[in-house]
């Protein structure tokens, strides 16, 4: 493991950039960036739209390790190259940013009000692959739609085994169990869960660590004995459907969370700008984000 990399998501100060809409993602993302569905003839000139999008924003001069410590990457991303290197070398070696993985594929049908990963047939392959590309760790991510414990302590298994298994292979593991933030008992639901979570810190040996990638919660620093695990790297929050100016202010009022935010850091951007334009609105975005980490 690259030590400096784990200082920097250990003590450094900013946020995750999430970059890593995958299939199902993509066509929204690119329709808010001005890109229809017109512009694109297949799923390999999506991608090549979105790389572009991707691209654009880590090669901004907005974008570097002083404010965005780390960037989690969707698999196709990771294959790709940015200005002649890997994207994931690209990151670090240029920008200083700490590259991540999205390992999942995507999300199983609802049962017991929660939605579990997909399995994840070529996992170890995709593991062994990340490593030498110079990936630091991955992110996975499912769903709590309920409070409901069985459900709730479904996911936090699967998320935890598929954990163990990526510390073994050298990567330090995200685990994303999100609280759908149109859950009609969401504080509730998030209680269960951080319990549960918490319970499931005893399986990962003394001398490891994993991150959490959390809803931001509906009671303030529910989340801050997880923070101050001894086992736990960094917690981090998706923005999950809120605008950015409302993930701002509720991140600002969890005391350790810092943001890992995926449409509420592009928000406003689009392929209709000029470069200065662009990274203008990126800057404004960024530093947003990144005071509200702050706290």
């Amino acid at each position: 493991m690259n030590q400096e990399q784990f200082e920097t998501i250990r003590a450094g100060d900013g946020f995750i950039a999430a970059l890593d809409q995958s299939g199902g993602s993509t066509p929204k993302a690119l329709k808010l960036y001005g890109i229809g569905e017109d512009a694109y003839a297949n799923e390999a000139e999506m991608f090549d739209r979105i790389h572009e999008m991707r691209t654009r924003i880590i090669t901004s001069p907005a974008f570097n390790g002083d404010r965005v410590i780390g960037a989690i990457l969707f698999e196709n991303t990771m294959e790709r190259e940015i200005e002649g290197r890997g994207s994931a070398d690209y990151l670090w070696s240029v920008k200083r940013v700490v590259p991540f993985l999205k390992v999942d594929k995507g999300l199983a049908p609802e049962a017991d009000n929660v939605q579990l990963m997909k399995p994840i047939p070529d996992l170890d392959a995709l593991l062994a692959r990340a490593k030498q590309k110079g990936v630091f760790g991955t992110k996975m991510r499912s769903v709590v739609k309920r409070a409901d414990r069985k459900g709730v302590d479904a996911i936090v298994a699967q998320q935890f085994e598929l954990g163990r298994r990526i510390l073994a292979a050298g990567l330090v593991p995200i685990l994303e169990p999100e609280v759908d933030i149109k859950s009609p008992d969401k504080a509730e639901a998030e209680r269960l869960l951080k319990d549960a979570l918490l319970a499931g810190l005893d399986s990962i040996p003394a001398n490891q660590v994993v991150m959490f990638k959390l809803t931001l919660p509906e009671e303030d620093d529910l989340y801050r004995d997880l923070v101050e695990h001894p086992r736990v790297l960094r917690v981090v929050a998706l923005s999950g459907g809120y605008s950015r100016d409302e993930a701002n202010a509720r991140l600002a009022r969890n005391h350790g969370v810092i943001a890992s935010f995926s449409r509420a850091l592009t928000e406003g951007l689009s392929v209709h700008q000029s470069d200065e334009e662009f990274n203008a609105v990126l800057d404004a975005a960024i530093q947003s984000i990144y005071e509200a980490s702050l706290t």
